[in-house]
C-alpha cells in the first residue's frame, strides 16, 4: 500500500513537471514565431530599400519576379489565422 501511494505522488509530480515544461515550450514557440515575423518584416523593408537604390542608380534587376516576391509584406494576422485554422483541422 505504501508503494502504491508513493507511486501516485511520484506520478503526480512527474505530470506537474511535464505540464510546466509544455507551457514553457509553448511560450518559446510563440516567441520564436514573433521573432520570425519581425525578421520577415525587416527583410521585406530591406528588399524594398535595395530595390529603390538599384532603381535610382539605374542598375537593372537580375530577376524581377523574385524581387517582387520578396518585397511582398507578410501580414502577421493572416499568418496567425492560418496557424489557428491548421490547428483546428488537426
Amino acid at each position: 500500500m505504501e508503494a502504491s501511494v508513493e507511486a501516485i505522488f511520484l506520478s503526480t509530480f512527474v505530470l506537474i513537471s511535464q505540464n510546466r515544461m509544455a507551457a514553457a515550450t509553448d511560450k518559446r514557440a510563440d516567441l520564436d514565431l514573433q521573432i520570425s515575423m519581425l525578421v520577415e518584416h525587416e527583410v521585406t523593408k530591406l528588399a524594398e530599400m535595395l530595390a529603390d537604390i538599384t532603381e535610382h542608380l539605374g542598375i537593372p534587376p537580375r530577376n524581377r519576379s523574385e524581387i517582387e516576391e520578396v518585397k511582398q509584406d507578410v501580414a502577421p494576422e493572416a499568418v496567425l489565422d492560418e496557424i489557428e485554422a491548421q490547428q483546428w483541422k488537426d
